[in-house]
């Protein structure tokens, strides 16, 4: 069968399998709708947990920016998992104790403020929304090239598709559905992974083919011998002081991702939130120590297919001429000399390749079979679905939840609250579909601007807000927004104004650092300029890093 078919029945299977999932989930109150009923099992909710964070960023983009950067591109590794570590020993357990259903609603009661609950939910709506332009844009992107559809028509199919689990089920069908689409995205990545280093190395395992082949070697001579630096060269395409700061803004805004972060109101009590968190760890290490060997290989793989081919050569491969139709891979003859050539420069370049199609291409490249083609386009949509549907819970949960409930009517009832929670929805999908269909960028930047604005609005006033009772709402407030108005306007005005990278240099991928640092010193000063939160309040932040009775008793026993 050929790829497309393939692709087909793959793809669609999957889908059926969203879809039964999402049926047989459907809930009829709004706990079970926001929070799934608290009754998720730790091991269910690390895997829901990995798929909803493993994003179309991770599974089609990361590996694609590593093999364009080399030796930089592991901002993206360090900084991603790093965040995660921090999630889940700072934030998750703490969180899970508050029993809460939102971010919004954490910083609302937290800081005894309706006008904080309205700050934080803007900044949580604002975050997904840029997220969850990057997953559309992998959605279409992948239909665009294995269905030969019109990218417009892929994201309307994934539309679809999410809104029926997540409408129906809301957080119960998504997690549940995470559950399957991580199965998916992990067996996905790792069968090419294993063949390809097979392929190169002779060693079917990715991290050792990496590690103690000479792959490394070749790859860099022949990256020297076409002009470029050395793939395992530090700092070559960004400054040292830059990689911190990307580096550091990818790990705090890992830490303050509410579709994460909300993930851990799904388990039943505080223990369970740690051993999730434990278990979410080592599934998404599996994907990311895969990472930096497959784009090497894949980086490999490109070079010797396509450097100093004739035109005739390259255009008889077949997956040339399709990922030529979805226009993100051109060839231009521009010495004339009849065959192509790769460079650094733009000016003599002939190969230009877009590095989101580095993990869905390379099976074509080493030309693995066509079943195995036809799973990586259906890991790419469970990634880029996952993340999306968890996404969009948020979008609807800050409105249906911490607007209309909390503030506009109290007294609504379980209906009226998930009749609202389903439109939320409905709406917020719309709004995705547009981003789909008008990207703003690469998937992997796009959805690091998204980390830069997670880490300048939501983690300091969480971090303080657990480990410092002194913290007021009047802070938390003034910390919250100049946060967030700086990173705004320094990535709008660098990336889309024209304006220099004035602070020392660093890119708007990497600005959320300096903008998290402004947010924690305002929150801090002006905290202890103005009155201290009231005494139930300091309690209550005494009470939450208190051990549970269950945890305290665990405790005891084991000494």
């Amino acid at each position: 069968m050929s790829v497309e078919l393939w692709t087909i029945v793959i793809v669609g299977i999957s889908f059926l399998l969203y879809l039964y999932i999402g049926w047989q989930s459907r809930v009829k109150d709004s706990k079970g709708f926001f929070v799934a009923d608290q009754g998720v099992p730790s091991v269910a909710n690390g895997a829901a947990t990995a798929a909803d964070w493993m994003s179309a960023a991770s599974f089609i983009s990361m590996a694609g920016l590593i093999s364009f950067m080399g030796y930089d591109g592991s901002i993206y590794l360090m900084g991603w998992t790093g965040g995660y570590v921090l999630l889940a020993l700072l934030l998750a357990p703490y969180l899970r104790k508050f029993g809460k259903y939102t971010v919004p609603d954490f910083v609302g009661d937290r800081y005894y403020s309706n006008i904080a609950r309205l700050v934080a939910v803007v900044a949580a709506i604002f975050v997904s929304l840029t997220y969850v332009a990057g997953q559309m844009r992998g959605v279409g992107i992948v239909f665009s090239r294995f269905l030969q559809v019109d990218i417009n028509t892929g994201v309307i199919i994934g539309m679809v598709i999410v809104g029926f689990f997540a409408v129906l089920g809301g957080m119960k069908g998504i997690t549940w559905t995470q559950v399957a689409q991580y199965g998916i995205l992990i067996v996905a990545y790792l069968i090419p992974a294993i063949a390809i280093a097979f392929l190169l190395t002779g060693n079917p395992i990715p991290q050792f083919a990496f590690t103690f082949s000479d792959i490394a070697t070749k790859l860099n001579q022949v990256q020297v011998d076409l002009g470029f630096q050395e793939y395992t060269q530090a700092f070559v395409n960004k400054p040292m002081l830059d990689v911190l700061f990307i580096t550091i803004a990818l790990m705090v805004g890992t830490a303050g991702l509410p579709h994460v972060i909300v993930r851990f109101y799904t388990v039943p009590d505080v223990r369970s939130a740690r051993y999730s968190a434990g278990w979410a760890l080592l599934f998404i290490a599996i994907l990311y120590t895969t990472a930096p060997a497959l784009s090497m290989f894949a980086r490999y793989n490109l070079i010797e297919t396509l450097h100093n081919r004739t035109i005739p050569e390259v255009q008889q491969l077949d997956w040339v001429k399709k990922w030529e139709n979805t226009k993100l891979l051109s060839f231009e003859d521009k010495n004339g000399d009849g065959r192509l050539q790769l460079t650094p420069t733009k000016e003599t370049n002939e190969i230009t390749i877009d590095r989101d199609i580095i993990v869905l291409a390379t099976p074509e490249i080493a030309k693995l079979a066509p079943w195995v083609i036809a799973l990586v386009a259906a890991g790419g949509l469970a990634a880029a679905l996952s993340t999306a549907s968890g996404l969009l819970l948020v979008i609807s949960s800050s409105i249906a939840h911490d607007v209309y409930y909390r503030i506009i009517n109290p007294n609504a009832s379980e209906q009226k609250r998930l009749f609202v929670g389903r439109l939320m929805v409905g709406l917020s999908l719309v709004l995705a579909g547009y981003f789909g269909v008008n990207p703003p960028g690469f998937v992997g930047e796009v959805v690091a601007f998204a980390f830069g604005l997670a880490a300048s609005s939501f983690f300091p006033v969480i971090v303080l807000g657990i480990f410092d009772k002194r913290t007021n709402s009047t802070g938390a407030i003034a910390g919250m927004v100049i946060g967030l108005i700086f990173t705004i306007v320094y990535i709008v005005g660098v990336k889309f104004a024209g304006m220099p990278a004035w602070f020392f240099g660093v890119s708007p991928e990497g600005i959320g650092t300096l903008g998290m640092v402004i947010n924690l010193v305002i929150t801090w000063v002006v905290s202890r300029l103005t009155a201290p939160p009231p005494a139930h309040i300091q309690a209550l932040v005494e009470d939450l890093r208190s051990p549970d009775v269950e945890e305290a008793l665990t405790v005891t026993n084991i000494h």
